[in-house]
């Protein structure tokens, strides 16, 4: 796939939005069902651990195809993979919606995430090779646009359509979009030269599809069953690692392994794999924190809650625009520095909040995480992709997508960890305080609303109480993410510096 895919401006733009589409329609289903999981449970009649499968088929198949994109685009081609990609998952999204049973969405479910796998590093690797190199940082502000404003739209959408219409049109809407794109990728992507001979590696692509799946159910139903403390977990987790022990062991040694070794030697590539692990960690489990804080500690509403994160993603668009035209001009590694700085105080910020906080404080504090995000996201894929030879940069992306919803799912399944725990041990703690002979049960207020020596007393009291455990524990896990991303930081020394004067064009030095 060369530099430029398409030579007309018309039919470049035409690709652009075509490929954003894609992108979109992907991101958003990463988190549109969310909001609807309880009137599927009700639906399907399934309990709330089966209903959770509904999310975790469609993470685990989504991670485990998109690994092969390069292979597949390089043996079938670009262009009839993305179609393929796009109506396979326009009509399992069909086929969701119309599941009547918890077995048909959950295989329904797991056909979206396998056509839907590609669509993300398909749509970067074309915007990378239809634009020139000097424009390419402003093709990946683009790209994330669709990445990054998806989650954002997702709760949104899917509160507004489950409340006014049905769950069922969460899939639904999935169909004039992809109507629209299909016809938009027939028309404007050009066929693109296939390497007709290309094989797969399936012993490696099956040990990294078991590892992956292994880790994914383990990160899912480890909170619910108490983690190593449950024969399953430990099962799961031994055949995880050592699905990924002999992964490794044969990319090391095999000829033609499924992932090369080689690209790794290109140090922005290895950076930059490790670093949207970091940001898909934060950004993601950010994400999943605060729709449950609206709800149930600020009882908002389920579409109120979506309109107060959705300026998140206006600060994203904008700083991806102005960082978009900065990339190949500055300095990789201050972008990246920016884009961490104001991430972090963002979560600083988060430390300190309680029920009381306003909504305007809130959507101020996250649109400077999603104007930071911007900053991350635009330079780092430019960084990371651009320095690989153009045959390896569909594998590169599927890679750079793999690690970034491998670095989300454990950041998801780490934070909601943390605040299990954190409320207990810190209803424990708070409830040591609380007995009939402390001072605060003077108040004749409160002895008569909270008296414990009463059965309805002590229930509103527990209520108090756990509320409390509650705020104290989403702070530490603010602080927490607030950690992660300082902590980052030393890794943007490993990044190369850009080349000055007439090389400047480049997104990173050579």
């Amino acid at each position: 796939m060369g530099g430029e895919l398409t030579e007309a401006g018309g039919n470049r733009a035409g690709l652009t939005v075509c490929v954003i589409l894609a992108t979109l329609m992907q991101a958003l289903d990463t988190t549109i069902a969310n909001v609807a999981l309880p009137y599927m449970q009700g639906s399907v009649s399934a309990s709330q651990d089966q209903i959770a499968w509904v999310l975790t088929s469609y993470i685990v198949a989504a991670a485990i195809m998109t690994p092969p994109t390069g292979f597949l685009a390089g043996r079938f081609g670009i262009r009839r993979l993305f179609l393929v990609a796009i109506a396979g998952f326009t009509v399992a999204s069909m086929l969701c919606g119309m599941a009547q049973s918890l077995t048909q969405i959950v295989l329904f479910r797991v056909l979206q995430g396998a056509f839907g796998a590609s669509l993300v590093p398909l749509s970067q690797t074309v915007l990378l090779g239809s634009y020139p190199r000097e424009r390419q940082g402003f093709a990946m502000a683009l790209f994330g646009i669709g990445v990054m404003i998806g989650p954002v739209l997702g709760p949104v959408l899917g509160g507004w359509l489950t409340e006014n219409y049905s769950w069922r049109y969460v899939f639904y809407i999935n169909l004039p979009i992809g109507i629209i794109d299909l016809i938009g990728i027939m028309i404007f992507l050009p066929e693109a030269p296939r390497q007709a001979r290309a094989k797969l590696d399936w012993f490696g692509f099956g040990t990294l599809s078991i590892a992956i799946g292994g880790l994914q159910i383990v990160l899912d139903r480890g909170e619910q069953l108490d983690w190593f403390g449950s024969g399953e977990i430990i099962i799961e987790a031994i055949v995880a690692a050592s699905a990924f022990y002999l992964f490794l062991v044969h990319m090391f040694t095999a000829k033609n392994p499924f992932v090369r070794p080689a690209m790794f030697r290109d140090r922005n590539f290895a950076a930059g794999i490790l670093f949207i692990a970091i940001v898909g960690l934060t950004y993601y489990s950010s994400m999943a924190l605060q729709p449950p804080y609206l709800q149930e500690l600020m009882n908002y509403p389920v579409v109120t809650a979506g309109l107060v994160m959705g300026p998140r993603g206006v600060g994203t668009m904008a700083s991806m625009l102005i960082v978009g035209r900065l990339v190949g001009r500055a300095d990789t590694r201050i972008l990246l520095l920016i884009g961490l700085g104001l991430t972090a105080w963002s979560f600083n910020q988060m430390t300190g909040w309680t029920p009381d906080i306003s909504q305007a404080a809130i959507i101020g504090v996250t649109m400077v995480q999603g104007f930071g995000l911007g900053f991350l996201f635009v330079p780092l894929s430019a960084a990371t992709l651009s320095t690989l030879p153009l045959a390896e940069r569909a594998e590169g992306a599927g890679l750079f997508s793999l690690s970034r919803n491998m670095g989300s799912s454990i950041g998801i399944s780490i934070v909601n960890s943390l605040l299990v725990e954190n409320t207990q041990v810190n209803h424990a703690n708070i409830a040591q305080n609380v007995t009939p002979v402390n001072r605060a049960m003077e108040n004749p207020l409160i002895a008569h609303a909270w008296n414990p020596l009463t059965a309805a007393g002590r229930a509103a009291l527990d209520a108090v109480i756990t509320q409390q455990a509650q705020i104290i524990a989403y702070i530490d896990d603010y602080k927490f993410l607030m950690i992660a991303t300082l902590v980052v930081m030393p890794l943007l020394m490993v990044f190369r510096r850009p080349v000055r004067g007439p090389a400047a064009a480049h997104i990173v030095v050579e």
